[in-house]
């Protein structure tokens, strides 16, 4: 019989991160619904940097089986809600509330939906017999919408946002790579430090307001 818990879940140092990066996550969500798109983006990115690295964290501690399909769960929910959500509600402010920016919303979260739901499949099949981390995804990590939008949203500075301008379209394609049979090879640590970089730029030109004139 197992050890009786006071509280439901695993409370340790490995999802912290995980944790951390939902709140950015939902803070970005507020600051999305009350207009404040610059800080919206800021916090899209905060989670981002938080997902890159709890898994590293993670695999620093041994994990029982319980505590690995744990964090395979938790860390999907909380994708959901800072790449899935937050991206989707952000398209359809931005938008203006159009019926356009409605149905790529609603497109855009379903494929990050299904996308999160099947690597989880994946994942914990690839678990019982492989031990290590995966070498490659298949489809589009959603994550990958913490820098992908702020490029757009920094390159293209007005033309991303009259009258929604190019993001409804990058979502959209950001949606049909999420569920297509797309082999991405994972980052080692030199991609890694240079997403990281490039990242940190796009932060820091937001941060001071440079890509984002609204």
């Amino acid at each position: 019989m197992g050890e009786k818990k006071r509280l439901c879940g695993y409370y340790n140092y490995t999802v912290v991160l995980t944790y951390f990066g939902m709140l950015a996550g939902f803070t970005g969500i507020v600051f999305t619904m009350e207009g404040n798109y610059r800080q919206a983006i800021l916090c899209l990115m905060v989670a981002g940097i938080c997902d890159m690295f709890d898994g590293t964290v993670a695999a620093t501690k041994q994990r029982d089986v319980r505590e690995k399909r744990f964090g395979i769960q938790i860390d999907s929910l909380c994708d959901l809600v800072c790449f899935g959500i937050l991206p989707a509600l952000f398209v359809y402010k931005l938008s203006g509330k159009s019926y356009i920016g409605f149905w790529v919303g609603c497109l855009y979260l379903l494929c990050a939906l299904i996308r999160l739901a099947y690597f989880n499949v994946l994942e914990e099949e690839r678990q019982q017999v492989e031990t290590g981390c995966r070498s490659c995804y298949m489809g589009l990590p959603v994550t990958s919408v913490a820098l992908i939008l702020p490029a757009f949203l920094v390159v293209g500075k007005r033309l991303a946002f009259r009258n929604g301008g190019l993001i409804p379209i990058v979502l959209v394609v950001m949606a049909a790579a999420f569920i297509l049979p797309l082999k991405v090879k994972k980052p080692k640590m030199a991609g890694k430090i240079g997403i990281v970089f490039t990242g940190l730029v796009e932060f820091l030109v937001l941060l001071m307001g440079l890509g984002m004139d609204i």
